[in-house]
């Protein structure tokens, strides 16, 4: 009679085992599936809010607005303010079917004629593709130079009383050490192949014939400067003796 008893205590006890047993595999797996669940609404929150889903039309199309684009700092193929950076962002307002219009806001000193004329130029294309859509630029405290060169291809440019604008000019700048090196009884040795090689080196005494070609080309990127104010400013542009000269001049809009 105590062997029965035993085996049927034994077998409830291995029964409500079982049952404790099944019962926490069943809560680990709701526990899983409720984890990833909850991770997956975390990640579908984070796509969205980072915009990783991509830049469809649909998506670009958030309604009626104007775009905002900045430009800061010195302008150059290796800064933040490049043709590189720039002309995407721009491609992309105007792409947008909700953009009204579009404000660059300009805080620079200018820099690269080339980076500077390459967002000049793809303004042009932009506001001849769509019409319809204007844009201004806003300057802060400075769009002068390259700055200024990007500046004249909008539909208008507003000011603060206070900005510096213009500097239509174009410089080449370096160092001479040949007084230094005299002093020093240091020997400049330069061999080049090709008479020009060693074009202005600043270790050398200067070269008239070099020194005059190098006025000749930053007259001709000046006078692409020039071409490029009067065409973007057109009738608002009130030319004096000084528009051109490399001053920072209040430009009208």
């Amino acid at each position: 009679m105590s062997d029965q008893n035993n085996n049927w205590e034994r077998g409830v006890l291995e029964k409500l085992a079982m049952s404790a047993i099944q019962e926490q595999r069943r809560a680990r797996h709701w526990s899983i599936f409720f984890k990833a669940l909850t991770l997956g609404y975390l990640f579908l929150v984070l796509f969205i809010f980072m915009g990783w889903f991509g830049k469809s039309e649909a998506a670009l199309s958030t309604g009626k607005h104007t775009a905002l684009i900045d430009l800061q700092g010195v302008i150059a193929a290796d800064k933040a303010a490049s043709a590189d950076n720039l002309i995407p962002s721009l491609q992309e307002a105007f792409k947008d079917k909700g953009t009204q219009g579009v404000v660059l806001r300009i805080n620079s000193p200018g820099g690269s004629p080339v980076q500077s004329g390459q967002i000049n130029d793809e303004i042009h294309r932009l506001r001849a593709q769509y019409p319809a859509i204007p844009l201004y630029v806003v300057v802060d405290d400075i769009c002068a130079s390259g700055g200024y060169y990007i500046a004249v291809a909008a539909d208008k440019i507003f000011v603060d009383k206070a900005s510096l604008i213009g500097s239509v000019g174009v410089l080449m700048d370096g160092f001479g050490f040949t007084g230094t090196m005299e002093k020093l009884g240091v020997e400049r040795r330069l061999i080049t192949a090709g008479a020009n090689k060693g074009f202005l080196d600043p270790f050398s005494a200067v070269n008239p014939e070099q020194q005059e070609y190098a006025k000749q080309m930053l007259a001709e990127i000046h006078q692409q400067f020039i071409d490029v104010v009067r065409k973007g400013r057109g009738a608002r542009l009130k030319e004096t003796p000084d528009t051109f000269s490399g001053l920072i001049i209040d430009f009208p809009n």
